[in-house]
């Protein structure tokens, strides 16, 4: 039901936004904005995201839980979404996503609700087998008819 509100509400925002932005500065004014915010976007969030994937290596390599570090890259990827999508009300929560410290609140928010039973990094213990030397299998001899290897296969046959 959320996401149909979403769908609902997001363009009815946008068209209000822009029947009165547009009223108030003009049309060739609003395409302009428009048309920036979305190239300040792009730079933006091609910047954070470098920054989101070195922390991630760098959890990666500390062997750290890069739970943050995804979560930074996927809102960070969604504030792209947003920016590059044309209208006011997007290009807010666009930029609001961007700003680090938002994206912290929200990660916390988002922590809260969820509950993580275990969580494991580093290598997995061996499991050991009884009788680690021994190997159970079948087996059968093949013998080859000396006519078929000095015949050529049927596949040069012309």
């Amino acid at each position: 039901m959320w996401l149909f509100i979403a769908f609902l509400a997001v363009p009815l925002i946008e068209i209000t936004l822009f029947i009165q932005i547009g009223g108030a500065i003009g049309l060739g004014w609003t395409l302009v904005t428009v048309v920036l915010t979305a190239i300040a976007g792009t730079w933006l969030v091609r910047n954070q995201g470098i920054l989101a994937i070195s922390q991630l290596k760098s959890s990666f390599s500390d062997l750290k839980d890069p739970t943050e570090p995804l979560v930074h890259g996927a809102m960070i990827l969604f504030s792209g979404a947003l920016l590059l999508t044309p209208g006011f009300f997007t290009d807010a929560i666009g930029f609001f996503l961007l700003v680090p410290a938002v994206r912290v609140f929200v990660f916390k928010a988002i922590r809260a609700r969820v509950n993580v039973q275990t969580f494991q990094t580093g290598p997995q213990p061996r499991r050991s087998y009884p009788d680690d030397d021994i190997i159970d299998g079948e087996y059968s001899e093949v013998t080859q008819d000396r006519d078929r290897i000095k015949r050529p296969s049927k596949w040069t046959d012309h």
